[in-house]
């Protein structure tokens, strides 16, 4: 029996093949300064409601906490001091150690020649402060995809997963699918409290309500030639935009780039085709263990034990139909 992902989903690769390049983005957190701009371009341009009262959260410089219907692009501000810094490296040392690609003289001597040359990594030894700006995973093996019971989501020519919000029923089984905890229905109550919201400053429209919402990779600026959003905004260039291929090409360079320098907890996440998803749409290069800045160490589509657990309930149910028989014959013969 095939799993549902490789039997009923119309895979990444599947439409690559047939209608060209699969495109992605790759975040290079090294570079992020945290601006914003990207959050800021993603709402303007898909008209995406406002989180929340803008205020400043208690646990971070951040205003918006995660990604959600409203907020498809999400920057994350965490601090880590001198200690959290070490653990970091050392963690990188060891994947480097494992094989991860490194090029030119070793760590030590890599940041020696970059403090020399004015080019050592732009944090300090006892403080540093890592921002991400996160967004849909656009995963090979989608979950959200496999498990719409209407046919909302689906996959584009690009190879990025959509929903369709006039299809959409607002069920949330996608919820549930998503490994990544990103997509999420459109509650009316997610900004405020319906009884407060006509007199708030904030008071506002809430387009597609009660449905499933989550980054549509700008797929109407992907079919006029157009770059999404969020990358065409960056000022660092953190966010890039391309082929698939050639994205995780430079993410490996980059990481190269980055254990020379004697940054040895550089590192990818998303470009393995072999993990629980298949590999995703979005890669990001990370300082430190994913689960730092919210990721799932290894990620897994809910789906892929369904063909085992269809084969435990048969095998269960013949089980009890034979031990019903059996009793059946034992009984007439009494």
């Amino acid at each position: 029996m095939e799993s549902l992902t490789e039997d009923t989903q119309r895979s990444a690769e599947a439409y690559a093949e047939r209608a060209g390049s699969r495109k992605a983005f790759f975040t290079d957190t090294s570079i992020c300064i945290g601006c914003k701009a990207c959050e800021v371009a993603c709402k303007e341009w898909n008209r995406n409601p406002q989180d929340g009262d803008l205020e400043v959260l208690g646990s971070s410089y951040d205003n918006t906490g995660a990604l959600g219907a409203n907020t498809w692009r999400h920057v994350a501000f965490v601090e880590q001091d001198q200690d959290r810094i070490e653990k970091a490296r050392e963690s990188g040392r060891k994947l480097v150690s494992l094989g991860m690609p490194r090029v030119g003289p070793p760590a030590q001597a890599g940041a020696a020649a970059g403090a020399q040359d004015g080019t050592a990594p732009p944090d300090t030894a006892e403080f540093r402060w890592l921002m991400s700006s996160d967004v849909c995973k656009h995963c090979t093996h989608a979950g959200c995809l496999d498990v719409c019971p209407t046919g909302a989501l689906f996959r584009t020519e690009y190879g990025t997963v959509k929903v369709q919000e006039d299809i959409c029923n607002g069920c949330g089984t996608c919820v549930g699918g998503c490994p990544f905890g990103v997509i999420e229905r459109r509650d009316e109550g997610i900004i405020r409290a319906k009884t407060e919201r006509a007199q708030s400053k904030y008071a506002q429209e809430i387009p597609n309500e009660g449905t499933a919402n989550k980054c549509t990779f700008c797929y109407d600026r992907l079919v006029d030639g157009q770059t999404p959003a969020c990358a065409q905004t960056c000022p660092t260039t953190s966010i890039k935009f391309g082929d698939r291929e050639d994205m995780v090409e430079s993410a490996r360079q980059r990481v190269a780039e980055l254990h020379q320098q004697g940054m040895t907890e550089a590192r990818l996440y998303g470009a393995n085709p072999n993990d629980g998803v298949g590999g995703t749409g979005s890669i990001f290069l990370l300082l430190d263990e994913p689960e730092v800045y919210g990721l799932p160490p290894d990620p897994r589509v809910p789906t892929k034990d369904l063909p085992r657990m269809y084969q435990r309930a048969v095998l269960a149910a013949g089980g009890m139909l034979a031990a019903v028989g059996v009793s059946f014959v034992l009984g007439g013969r009494r």
